[in-house]
């Protein structure tokens, strides 16, 4: 039994909260003064807490855009006001990842952005890569080094290590000019000696696939979902040999409407995706489309390697409002990130209401399914039984 306070609705002050109505712990992290707060990420800490790092400032794309980290402490169950960490100027750092490295180092890692300009705003064509890393479980960092200097490479998900020790890292590439989210086609960067050297890989015909999230599901047979610049479905491509080719991506049953994924593989070998559920009413295949329905958050789980999705649950309403005339009166709450951790307990955090804060979301795989995991009677694709 939770022995935190019971309350629907808090103000972001770093406190953890439960929330009996949905069953789930909760918490909205400070924001340090910072007008916005987008694309958060979440790593575990040695001593069982937890780290977010997104970006905040006045406004995404401009040069005081900034990475910031905070801490749950897990004894305290209280945030952290977040500390600036990334260390560029005037430049836009932007969608960080955590990612620990077979030393034990946690690196934090973002893109860096030329500020926008007089007349232009969209400057991810000048993006690069950055890392920083911590030795303390994020108490300090080391000075900000560039990890991939290719001008127009962009990132959001983690370095993802496979089981015959490859290192692997989405990125998609930004272009100047007018339809550059067109043709922003996902590449992959792989290790085969952990991280001192890097070959690309480009997914064939993705262009407008982008933030892709990687999912070894068995040996060399990796997925990877993505986001879709035309704001119809996510997509999903596959690899059978440790990510050296990918097939062409295809369009699976889970909307989007063109706003970042986040899927991860759980302890028990399902796949679970957290997203927006909706998309825009009219999406076209090859027109970008900027529907603003970044609501409500939803995570749905797949027993079949993302094929089909017969589990989910909606853990963020937004303001309930729906029809034509009256739907985008809801705020947005979106970029989500899922996390589970050693103890397999489940982890959510998002941009809340329209980017005033990060918000923190707790819960357990039975919070998720709705009943005890054993009574669901889950299929195993790779045996053809029920788990």
């Amino acid at each position: 039994m939770s022995k935190l306070k019971v309350v629907r609705h808090s103000e972001p002050n770093g406190t953890m909260y439960r929330d009996d109505f949905l069953n789930i712990d909760f918490g909205l992290i400070p924001t340090g003064g910072n007008q916005t707060a987008h694309a958060p990420t979440l790593i575990e800490t040695n001593d069982g807490g937890m780290l977010c790092a997104w970006f905040a400032g006045s406004f995404e794309g401009s040069g005081d855009i900034s990475v910031v980290v905070s801490k749950l402490d897990a004894s305290s169950e209280t945030w952290s006001t977040p500390v600036k960490v990334s260390q560029g100027e005037d430049r836009s750092e932007q969608n960080p990842a955590f990612f620990r490295a077979t030393n034990d180092e946690i690196w934090l890692i973002y893109t860096s952005q030329v500020s926008r300009q007089e007349g232009k705003d969209n400057m991810q064509f000048t993006s690069i890569v950055m890392v920083q890393k911590s030795m303390d479980e994020g108490q300090t960092w080391t000075d900000a080094e560039v990890l991939f200097e290719s001008e127009g490479t962009f990132s959001r998900q983690a370095i993802q290590v496979l089981s015959n020790g490859r290192w692997i890292f989405s990125t998609w590439l930004c272009e100047d000019a007018a339809d550059g989210l067109t043709n922003d086609p996902t590449e992959f960067q792989i290790s085969d000696d952990k991280g001192e050297s890097w070959k690309a890989v480009r997914m064939p015909d993705s262009s407008g696939r982008v933030h892709a999230n990687v999912i070894e599901v068995e040996a060399g047979h990796l997925i990877a979902f993505m986001r879709s610049r035309f704001a119809d479905y996510i997509y999903r491509s596959e690899s059978f040999d440790f990510g050296d080719t990918w097939t062409i991506p295809e369009a699976t049953i889970l909307p989007n409407n063109n706003s970042s994924i986040s899927a991860i593989k759980l302890h028990s070998g399902e796949i679970a995706l957290s997203y927006n559920l909706n998309s825009a009413p009219q999406a076209s295949f090859g027109n970008i489309a900027w529907p603003g329905l970044r609501n409500p958050v939803a995570v749905s789980v797949s027993e079949d390697f993302g094929k089909t999705w017969p589990i989910g649950r909606i853990f963020e309403q937004a303001e309930g409002y729906f029809g034509t005339e009256n739907k985008t009166n809801n705020a947005q709450y979106e970029y989500p990130t899922l996390y589970q951790d050693k103890n397999k307990r489940l982890h959510l955090v998002y941009a809340y209401k329209n980017r005033l804060c990060v918000k923190y979301v707790r819960f357990s795989l039975e919070d998720l399914y709705g009943t005890k995991r054993e009574s669901i009677g889950l299929y195993n694709p790779t045996s053809g039984e029920g788990v």
